[in-house]
């Protein structure tokens, strides 16, 4: 290994940033599309109106944006904590 360049590091920093850049926009899309299923009361009333979502969907949604809300709290609560230690 090289004494200039911490490749385990290196790697740490690569597979965070593409779980953290790609992986929670992917699960926020997935929730937003999981919003869009049709329920039963589903009516074709227009292309940009919902009526009556699916439970499933509902469901789905909440535990993909609770997901993405939990890992923003947890970047913020990180931030504060390393802020703690800078005085």
């Amino acid at each position: 290994m090289s004494s200039w360049i911490n490749l385990q590091a290196v790697g740490e920093i690569v597979v965070v940033g593409l779980l953290a850049g790609a992986g929670l926009p992917a699960i926020f899309a997935l929730g937003l599309r999981a919003l869009g299923m049709p329920g039963k009361g589903h009516v074709t009333a227009s292309d940009d109106e919902l009526a009556g979502g699916s439970t499933a969907g509902i469901a789905i949604a909440t535990v993909c944006i609770a997901v993405v809300l939990a890992a923003i709290g947890y970047g913020i609560y990180i931030i504060v904590i390393s802020g703690h230690g800078a005085k």
